[in-house]
C-alpha cells in the first residue's frame, strides 16, 4: 500500500490498493497494546522494531482514514530522492494507553529515554505536513506513512483497563498505584512487579484478629461479705471482632427468625413475644440449642433449662459465629458455646439485675448489635425505676462489641441492661453444663475441636 499526500485526517493510497478488513483492524488495535512489551519484541533487531510498529498502526486504520487516488504509483526518482536528502524530523509516537502516565500534573513528566528519541527520528518530505491532533510515525521512506487520532487508543485504554488490574507499579510517591497503566517514565532499570492478587484468607483473618480491641482491666472495688474485691474481675470487652457487613448478615438472620416466630414456624419454646403490660416488660427473645425457663412456668418447671423441652437447633450462621468467638480468642476452646439465646428490645425494653444462671459454664458472652447501650454492674444495684437502675459500674457497649463475662464479673456482681433508648438486639453465647443438656439434644460437629487461631507475631499482637 503506497501512500500520497494526507489531508483531513485521512491516509491517501494507491487506487486497488487492499485495505483492512474489521477483524484485521481489531487485532491490530489489540496488538498495538503491548506493541512495546519486551516480550514481544524479543528477537528483533531496532530496524524491524518500528517496522513493526508502523505496521500495526497501517493495520489498525479504519476504511474512513484512507482517500484512494490513482496516481500514487508514479512517484519519480528525483520526488523519492528529495525525501531521502530531507532532514531528520522529530515526530511524535501514537501513545498508547498503557504507555500514559499515572500523573496528570505536568511537572511529573520526563523525557523519553535517548533510545525511544532515535526511534522517532525519521527522515521524511518535508513538504509533507502532519493534520492537527494527529500523530505522524515514519521509518523509512518505503514505509507507509500513518495518521492516527489519540481518540482511538483513549477508547482502547477504556475497554482494556481491567488489563492492569493485577499489575502493581511503583508510582512517584514510591506507592503501588494498581488503579491506572504503567507510565512512561518506568524504564529498562524499573520493572512491573506483578501484583500477588487478593491477598490469602489466612493473611485477611490474622489482619482482623490483630485489628480486635481487648479491654481486660475493669475495675469495681467493693465490699462483699466481708472481703473486699474487685468485683468486675473477669469482665472483657472485644471491639471489632464483626465486621459491619457481617453485623448486618446477623440482624437479617434474627428478623427472618422473628417473622418465622410470628407464623408459627419455628418450635413452641423457641420464639417468645410476651404482651408489654409495663415499660421495659415485653421484649422479644428466640432460643436456639436448648429451652431456657426464666422463671416456674405453668407446668411447674423450675428456672434454668428445661430437659424434656426441644427448641430449635443453632443456624448455621450462628455456629459460624461461635467458631469466630473461639478462633479469635475471646471464648476459650474448653468453653464452646452449644447454646444461644437473642433477646430483641424495642424502645424503652430492658433486663431487670440479675446472675446467669449456673446451668451454663463460665464464660459466656454477649454481642451487642444495632445500637449502643449501657450495661450495669455491682454486687447490690438499685431500682430507680422502671427500666432504670444504678449500680457503681457502668459499662458502653458499642455497636459489634463483645462482652465477655467471668469470674466475679459472672458471680458476684449482678449485671443489668436499663430502657434502651432505641432498637436493639443482644445474642448471648453459653455453653450448657453437661448434666444438664436437655434430652434429645444433638451436638453440632462443626463445633467439635475449634482451635483458636495461632499468633505468629509477623503481622501483630492482639491488643
Amino acid at each position: 500500500m503506497a501512500v500520497q499526500n494526507s489531508d483531513e485526517g485521512r491516509i491517501n493510497v494507491c487506487e486497488g490498493d487492499m485495505i483492512p478488513g474489521p477483524k484485521i483492524r481489531e487485532a491490530a488495535k489489540l496488538l498495538l497494546q503491548v506493541v512495546d512489551d519486551p516480550e514481544m519484541l524479543a528477537g528483533l533487531c531496532t530496524h524491524c522494531t518500528p517496522i513493526l510498529r508502523e505496521r500495526l498502526l497501517q493495520l489498525s486504520l479504519t476504511s474512513g482514514d484512507f482517500r484512494i487516488v490513482n496516481n500514487a504509483k508514479e512517484t519519480s526518482t528525483e520526488a523519492k530522492s528529495s525525501v531521502c536528502k530531507a532532514s531528520p524530523v522529530i515526530v511524535e509516537k501514537p501513545k498508547l494507553w498503557s504507555e500514559e502516565s499515572f500523573s496528570s500534573s505536568e511537572e511529573d513528566e520526563e523525557p523519553s529515554s535517548s533510545r525511544d528519541c532515535e526511534e522517532l527520528a525519521v527522515e521524511c518530505d518535508p513538504a509533507v505536513s502532519a493534520p492537527q491532533n494527529t500523530h505522524i510515525g515514519v521509518c523509512k521512506p518505503e514505509i507507509v506513512q500513518e495518521t492516527v487520532t489519540t481518540r482511538a487508543f483513549k477508547t482502547e485504554k477504556e475497554n482494556m483497563q481491567f488489563a492492569w488490574a493485577n499489575v502493581a507499579l511503583p508510582s512517584p510517591g514510591g506507592k503501588d498505584d494498581r488503579n491506572g497503566a504503567p507510565s512512561p517514565r518506568i524504564g529498562k532499570e524499573m520493572k512491573e512487579v506483578k501484583d500477588p492478587g487478593p491477598l490469602s484468607r489466612e493473611i485477611r483473618e490474622e489482619l482482623r484478629f490483630h485489628a480486635v480491641r481487648r479491654k481486660k482491666d475493669f475495675q469495681c472495688i467493693e465490699w462483699v461479705r466481708g472481703t473486699r474485691m474487685n468485683v468486675a474481675a473477669g469482665l472483657e470487652l472485644h471491639t471489632g471482632v464483626f465486621s459491619t457487613v457481617e453485623q448486618k448478615r446477623l440482624v437479617q438472620l434474627v428478623e427472618e427468625f422473628q417473622e418465622k416466630g410470628r407464623n408459627r414456624l419455628l418450635r413452641e419454646r423457641t420464639y417468645s413475644e410476651p404482651r408489654k403490660w409495663m415499660r421495659g416488660k415485653g421484649r422479644v427473645t428466640i432460643q436456639f440449642g436448648c429451652c431456657y425457663n426464666y422463671a416456674v412456668d405453668k407446668k411447674r418447671n423450675p428456672p434454668g433449662i428445661i430437659y424434656d423441652e426441644m427448641v430449635d437447633p443453632l443456624p448455621d450462621l450462628l455456629r459460624k459465629t461461635i467458631r469466630r468467638l473461639v478462633r479469635w480468642h475471646v471464648l476459650p476452646p474448653t468453653c464452646v458455646p452449644d447454646s444461644c439465646i437473642i433477646n430483641i428490645y424495642d424502645e424503652g425494653d430492658c433486663i431487670p439485675p440479675h446472675i446467669d444462671h449456673h446451668d451454663f459454664v463460665r464464660p459466656f458472652c454477649t454481642l451487642s448489635l444495632l445500637s449502643e447501650c449501657n450495661i450495669v454492674f455491682g454486687s447490690e444495684l438499685k431500682i430507680a425505676g422502671p427500666g432504670e437502675f444504678e449500680g457503681p459500674l457502668v459499662v458502653p457497649l458499642p455497636v459489634g462489641s463483645v462482652l465477655v463475662l467471668n469470674g466475679n464479673g459472672a458471680d458476684v456482681a449482678k449485671h443489668a441492661v436499663p430502657a434502651v433508648p432505641t432498637k436493639r438486639i443482644s445474642i448471648t453465647f453459653r455453653k450448657m453444663d453437661p448434666k444438664k443438656v436437655p434430652k434429645g439434644y444433638v451436638h453440632p460437629k462443626d463445633l467439635e475441636n475449634v482451635a483458636p487461631f495461632e499468633v505468629t507475631g509477623t503481622v501483630g499482637h492482639p491488643r
